[in-house]
Parts: C-alpha cells; sequence; structure tokens
C-alpha cells in the first residue's frame, strides 16, 4: 500500500518497509511509530559516520606526516590499507524540511465574506443542491464534508461563478478569493520554468523565501528550473497550487489541496493555513490534514448542507454518537475451542486469503471510484458551458454508478 494519509496508513497497516540508499529497512510496526524508530536509526547512523570520519581524518594525518620516514615506513603502509578495507558509512537524508511563512494578506474582508439564502444548484432534472442557507463569517476555518458526489465542489464552484445557480448568493465587502481546483494547472504558462511561474506572483517579503518554499514542495535545486511543460499532471496541480498560496488574499477556498502533495509538503500548508488570518473553506477527505485546522464542519448530504460547530475531532464523535445503537452488538454463545479460540494453521491461512481477496476487491472499487469521480468532474465542467440531453444523461448515469461504487466501498472499509 503506498499511500501519504498518515491516519490511514497508522489505521490499517502493522508494517512498514522503507527504501532508502539502495536498502530496504523493515520495520513491524505502523507509520507513526515507524518515524520514531527511523529517526533513532538516523542518529546511529550519524554518530556512526562521525566517529568513521575522526578516524579516517587523524589516519590520513598520521599518513601525510610521516609518509617520507623510513622508520615509519612499516606503520604508514598498515595505515593505507586499513584505510582502503574501510567499508565508507553512508548517512541517509531523512526529509527534514521545515518552512514557516504566511500567505500574503489582501485588505480585510467585510464582517460575512460568504451568504447564501436558498442557493440551489441543478444538472438538468437532477437537483445537486437545494434551498442551502449560509452565513461565513470573517476568520472562519471550514471543512466541505461529505460522500462523493454530495455536492461539495458543485457548491464550491457555484461560489466562484463558475456555473449557474438559483437562489441568493452574495460575497462580501472587500473579499478577495484565491481559488485552488485540480484544473488550476491548466492555467500555467507552460514556457516559464518553475521558478520564473513563482518569481512572477511573489511580492514583499515572501521573495526572500521563493527558493525554501519550492524546496518545500519538491521543487528544490536544479529542479525549479524545469520548464512548466515538461511537468506531470500533479507537478503542475503542486505548483498551481504555490502560485496560487503567494497571491494576496483574504478569502481561501480549497479543493483537494492535499492530493499531490506528501507528508511534509501537507505540514507545510497546514501551519501556513494555520496561520491565515483570512477566511479559508476546505473540500478534502484528509482527516489528519483538516484536524486542528477547521472550527467548523459543513456536512453536505441529500442535497443539504449540516453544520456542525467545533473541528474535525468534536464532528467525528457527534457522527459516532449518532451511530451507536444503530447495530446492537451481539455475543456468541459458542463455547471455544481447546485451542482457547485461537485459530489453528489452516484457519490462520485461510483468513490471510480472504483478507488478500478484500484487500484487493477494495483497490478495485477504489481504483473504480477514482475513474468515475474524474468523469463526473469532467461532464460537470462541460454542463458549465451547455447543457444536452447527452451530457445530462450521462451525468445522471455516471452519478448512480459512482453512489453505487462508495455503497460497495463503505461495506468493504
Amino acid at each position: 500500500m503506498v499511500s501519504h494519509d498518515r491516519r490511514f496508513l497508522d489505521n490499517t497497516t502493522t508494517r512498514t518497509v522503507e527504501l532508502s540508499l539502495g536498502k530496504a529497512y523493515d520495520y513491524k510496526t505502523n507509520f507513526s511509530h515507524y518515524e520514531e524508530l527511523r529517526e533513532e536509526r538516523y542518529q546511529q547512523q550519524l554518530r556512526a559516520y562521525e566517529n568513521q570520519q575522526k578516524m579516517i581524518k587523524d589516519t590520513e594525518e598520521f599518513i601525510e606526516r610521516f609518509r617520507y620516514k623510513a622508520t615509519k615506513a612499516v606503520q604508514v603502509q598498515s595505515r593505507i590499507k586499513q584505510l582502503e578495507k574501510v567499508e565508507r558509512i553512508e548517512v541517509e537524508e531523512l526529509d527534514h524540511r521545515t518552512i514557516h511563512f504566511r500567505f500574503p494578506m489582501a485588505v480585510t474582508s467585510g464582517a460575512y465574506p460568504l451568504i447564501t439564502k436558498e442557493l440551489s444548484v441543478a444538472y438538468g432534472t437532477h437537483r445537486v443542491l437545494h434551498d442551502i442557507d449560509l452565513t461565513i463569517e470573517r476568520g472562519d476555518k471550514i471543512a466541505l464534508v461529505g460522500k462523493n458526489g454530495s455536492g461539495k465542489t458543485t457548491f464550491v464552484r457555484a461560489v466562484m461563478g463558475e456555473i449557474p445557480h438559483e437562489g441568493e448568493l452574495k460575497l462580501g465587502h472587500q473579499v478577495e478569493t484565491a481559488y485552488f481546483a485540480q484544473n488550476q494547472a491548466s492555467l500555467l504558462d507552460p514556457h516559464l520554468t518553475i521558478h520564473e511561474t513563482i518569481d512572477r506572483v511573489a511580492v514583499g517579503d515572501i521573495r526572500l523565501q521563493i527558493n525554501n518554499i519550492l524546496g518545500a514542495f519538491m521543487f528544490g535545486g536544479e529542479i525549479s528550473e524545469k520548464k512548466v511543460e515538461v511537468l506531470s499532471g500533479g507537478e503542475r496541480s503542486r505548483l498551481a497550487m504555490i502560485r496560487l498560496l503567494l497571491s494576496p488574499s483574504n478569502f481561501l477556498i480549497l479543493d483537494e489541496p492535499t492530493n499531490h502533495l506528501d507528508l511534509s509538503s501537507k505540514a507545510v500548508l497546514k501551519e501556513a493555513i494555520q496561520n491565515y488570518d483570512g477566511t479559508v473553506l476546505i473540500v478534502s477527505h484528509d482527516r489528519d490534514f483538516l484536524d486542528g485546522l477547521v472550527d467548523k464542519v459543513f456536512e453536505f448530504k441529500e442535497g443539504g448542507v449540516v453544520n456542525h460547530l467545533g473541528g474535525m475531532q468534536e464532528y467525528i464523535r457527534k457522527i459516532q454518537a449518532n451511530a451507536v445503537g444503530e447495530e446492537a452488538p451481539t455475543q456468541s454463545n459458542q463455547p471455544l475451542e481447546k485451542s482457547e479460540g485461537r485459530l489453528d494453521y489452516e484457519q490462520q491461512k485461510a483468513q490471510q486469503r480472504e483478507e488478500r481477496r478484500q484487500q484487493q476487491q477494495l483497490e478495485r472499487i477504489e481504483a473504480t471510484i477514482t475513474q468515475l469521480e474524474e468523469q463526473l468532474a469532467s461532464i460537470e465542467e462541460q454542463l458549465s458551458h451547455q447543457s444536452t440531453p447527452q451530457l445530462l444523461t450521462d451525468y445522471d448515469t455516471t452519478s448512480k454508478a459512482l453512489q453505487k461504487a462508495m455503497s460497495e466501498w463503505e461495506q468493504l472499509i
């Protein structure tokens, strides 16, 4: 399993394999404990490396000092052979990227950056959102959560004026938005380098940190001189994210901002948002990223929005509390086997086969969900420009297929 989702890894894995310097290190533990053990190993490597470097330096100085003295010839030759046999210790480069920066702020917005009344959005006869009444206050940091296809991205696109809507949607006084979505990467100039792209938008003191910021988002060193036109889709999305975050604003709207970020980059972004004085809306499935970041949660379901005060932990507690009692626990009256309930070898093998089968099925469904989400986003993009019977039919068919896949996925996890 390859993932940048720390919480998911901690909850699902019991073993972590790290590839470094051409070697594989096997840790029989989850990701968070692996990080602690890896740091311990790094410190041990570093101490061994420093001790070896001192020994090498002392030996080389001895050889240089007595190289031409006949009385020391035997010792010199012995030291030379000793050096030749030394297996040099390599120290892996741990990712210690640490950078602290603040988003450049525009003028202070009005007290209520966004107000909606009876906001509705429909694609043909399919109503995605209906009668949404929301008031967002200046400084709010809000997570938009809900099942895929529940209307989160549709709401964001309506706010940004990308799709038509019914009802009232009003941006507040002096609101200046900074909007990130996956399609923002297509707006980059392909003829510029990575560094030039950022250099053109960075203003003020933040310009002094351009190289550090690029490094924190995996564009350090010579990579920053690459042309945008040769970057992969994920790299372009990451660059679009940096470009956006360096543009002055007072209302950040981020749709799945962590999709192409590694753990260190996510930490940098999270801290920057925590220190941001403006208002933030974030669409994300990354609970670890949202935890400790947002102070409200808007849950999208059945075409409406439920406003939950408090952060992600409080929201999860509410959801879990509501679920209590829905499925009463059952206790088996079957007596334990003579092995005191422990599975015998054949049962263990059968269980392992079943777990592998379920994991493979889960991966297939997740791949299907990703494909359907991309198809749905493409159809929504086309519907924002024209509404044809075929597009509406495709939207309805894809939405139903996505809902079915999500139901299957929920049954497996």
